[in-house]
């Protein structure tokens, strides 16, 4: 992961404030920097999503592509995730070291939606056993400039809120085989109901103190960090623990208890985004990348 390298004096100075609950950029521990959201940015996609957060830019990009089920679960579809740790975000990227970390990003991306409640993969099944819509999730990391986690997971539930699947019929055709028929209307589609979609909080233990959102300077500061994934009801559905440092069961459970009650606060102001960005309809002018 991306990291800066602070003097000691750099550090203790960041360090003091936040145990006063005065970051360097004026922040309290507990609020997050202004997002950019931006959905349907690129045009060869069933649906996408661009996020800025401070210093830190994602891109994502889904695509339904049709493919068989799973043998384990016949009449459900799935989703694939691929990150793609750009070099051009930070030198670090270079070689082996993205691919190191595009890889534990899906890792913690297909923990985060193993949950059962978490997409209608049933809706994604076409004929069970035969076909089935795989959702092919692409996140490219343009640049890094801390906390990367929360930012990719409220990208991915943008691009997800955005996809429109196409409508399929299933046709009997002669001696029991069958044929699929995808309608070319673009407005007959499927859409993904991404209520239960989870987004991720990542508490980084500064001092005494936990912060969430943190800066590459103050993540530079943080020996421990806890991941976690919340929904919009602030039911938390899954948890990590990142950094060499440890936290003690105290701070666990307080972080948790924030990360719950600052989950809530980010679903909320995502939806009101996406709701009021989907409502302009085609008359939004569209900043657009790759179109």
């Amino acid at each position: 992961m991306a990291s800066v390298v602070l003097s000691e004096a750099e550090k203790l100075y960041i360090v003091h404030g936040v145990q006063e609950d005065l970051r360097v950029d004026g922040r309290g521990c507990e609020d997050y920097r202004c997002a950019e959201v931006e959905t349907d940015v690129v045009s060869n996609t069933s649906g996408s999503a661009r996020v800025k957060l401070g210093h830190t830019d994602i891109l994502v990009g889904v695509k339904a592509e049709m493919g068989t089920p799973k043998l384990e679960k016949p009449d459900e579809g799935y989703l694939e995730f691929f990150v793609d740790c750009s070099a051009n975000a930070t030198p670090e990227f270079e070689g082996r070291g993205g691919e190191e970390l595009g890889t534990e990003i899906a890792n913690t991306f297909y923990r985060v939606f193993s949950s059962e409640s978490c997409i209608d993969l049933k809706s994604l099944c076409i004929n069970p056993r035969d076909h089935c819509w795989v959702l092919y999730v692409d996140v490219l990391l343009l640049e890094c400039g801390g906390n990367l986690f929360d930012a990719i997971s409220l990208a991915v539930k943008a691009a997800l809120f955005n996809t429109r699947i196409p409508k399929v019929r299933v046709l009997e055709v002669e001696e029991g085989s069958k044929e699929i028929e995808l309608s070319d209307d673009p407005y007959d589609c499927i859409r993904l109901n991404v209520d239960e979609v989870p987004c991720i909080v990542t508490l980084s233990k500064i001092g005494y103190r936990h912060v969430v959102d943190a800066t590459l300077q103050e993540e530079a500061c943080s020996l421990a960090s806890l991941l976690i994934s919340v929904t919009s009801k602030g039911a938390l559905t899954c948890m990590k623990k990142v950094g060499k440092g440890s936290l003690d069961p105290e701070s666990i459970f307080e972080m948790m208890e924030t990360g719950k009650r600052v989950g809530k606060s980010l679903h909320t102001s995502l939806q009101k985004v996406l709701d009021e960005e989907e409502s302009l309809g085609a008359t939004r002018q569209k900043v657009g990348f790759l179109r």
